[in-house]
């Protein structure tokens, strides 16, 4: 297991984060789902995104990247033709593709053999199960595969609004492909909902109209089919990623981070408010419900300030790459900071500093080990960190950007 050394010491410079990959997910299916050629700008190949890039050409698309980190894509479109066996997609670790794509296969090849690896086949699919089990789609699991054959269907479609939001984009990208009027009902109140933004903002861009809950409007709706328009789109920064940079900062490094879109649909964007929160001292509560991708950015930040702060409606963190919620726990508590962890939430009662001089597991976790690398470069001895590779399911550049901006670190791994 590859390992890093990170010795203390603050980061300074200049830092753009990458690119959004919740929002590369979703315009490259956009634009692999439509007829022609799409071009897509700043896009970094991450292993998530290299999972749907494989996946989406296995179902018929095709794609080129340039050095300068543009895609260009010609779209599969979006009509039914089933095959006489069904395609295989490898989905990585990534949740994003798997969920998005079980519905959509279904639409364009009437199912698909699904795999993954890490903890993605034990991560929840459930609601896709009991769905498609009413509608006569044969679902089955062995092992670390996923079987779904049968043709998507309009109708209406009830999910509980707090699963995953995957599951309702998976839905919203495969319904209109198929004939006749669907709504997606949430039948209690939507949870990441900002990914859902994220989702229909998308849509809208590949000429999708979705109408979505508004007034006594509940549920979304949907009139099919439409045809996917190309066109060409540029990624945002990651608001997500960029939340360890402003970690790092809180923690007392000096950068500016640059390129962040302050109106963006992503839903992290809440780090700036966040962090503003966290530096006045006294007790605090964030809720995370709309963003747990933020709850190890933010614990990292709790542990040093003045006050005790509770991370609350956090539950879905225990079904991520790692149990989130236990892994941020026993980093940070391994490092000398006070955290309590609880079913859904975790309290953290502040420290003058950390200790450090300690090992920790990143636990195959990317957001667990870029929380580990920026609270050590404030620790007081050295920390050790296990799997530090893991940081290439989203940020594949980000040992040689903290190395970049002071980071001294030892063992740094290659590739």
């Amino acid at each position: 297991m590859s390992s890093v050394v990170i010795e203390p010491g603050l980061l300074s410079g200049t830092v753009t984060p990458p690119p959004s990959k919740s929002q590369a997910h979703r315009v490259i299916l956009a634009a692999a789902l439509a007829e022609g050629i799409s071009r897509i700008g700043n896009l970094a190949l991450s292993q998530d995104i290299q999972a749907t890039l494989n996946c989406v050409e296995v179902l018929g698309a095709r794609w080129s990247l340039e050095k300068d980190g543009t895609l260009t894509i010609l779209g599969m479109g979006g009509t039914y033709r089933p095959g006489k066996e069904l395609p295989r997609l490898d989905c990585g670790e990534s949740g994003s593709t798997l969920r998005f794509l079980i519905p959509v296969a279904l639409a364009v090849t009437g199912g698909g053999v699904f795999t993954g690896h890490g903890r993605l086949m034990e991560r929840p699919q459930e609601p896709y199960a009991r769905l498609f089990s009413k509608r006569g789609i044969s679902w089955k699991r062995e092992g670390d595969t996923i079987i779904v054959r049968g043709r998507l269907e309009a109708g209406e479609y009830t999910l509980p609004g707090n699963v995953s939001s995957q599951f309702f984009t998976g839905l919203l990208y495969a319904l209109p492909l198929v004939e006749g009027t669907s709504c997606i009902s949430p039948t209690t109140p939507l949870e990441s909902w900002d990914y859902l933004a994220m989702t229909m903002e998308a849509l809208a861009g590949a000429g999708v109209t979705v109408t979505e809950p508004h007034g006594n409007v509940k549920s979304f709706h949907i009139t099919g089919p439409m045809a996917y328009q190309a066109g060409d789109h540029k990624v945002e920064a990651d608001w997500s990623q960029a939340a360890f940079w402003y970690t790092a900062n809180f923690l007392g490094s000096q950068l500016t981070i640059e390129g962040l879109n302050p109106y963006s649909a992503q839903g992290d964007k809440r780090i700036a408010s966040f962090y503003w929160k966290l530096a006045r001292p006294g007790d605090v509560e964030l809720d995370v419900s709309q963003c747990p991708d933020l709850v190890p950015p933010l614990a990292a930040m709790a542990a040093v300030r003045n006050g005790t702060t509770w991370l609350s409606n956090a539950a879905r963190l225990r079904l991520k790459e790692s149990d989130r919620l236990s892994a941020v726990a026993q980093v940070l508590s391994a490092m000398g900071a006070d955290v309590q962890e609880g079913r859904d939430s975790l309290t953290i009662c502040g420290v003058e500093n950390l200790a450090g001089g300690c090992r920790v597991n990143c636990h195959n976790d990317h957001r667990i080990a870029m929380m580990a690398a920026v609270a050590a470069s404030a620790c007081q001895a050295p920390v050790e960190l296990e799997g530090s590779h893991c940081v290439r399911k989203s940020y594949p550049a980000f040992w040689a950007e903290y190395q970049r901006l002071g980071g001294n670190i030892h063992g740094l791994i290659s590739g």
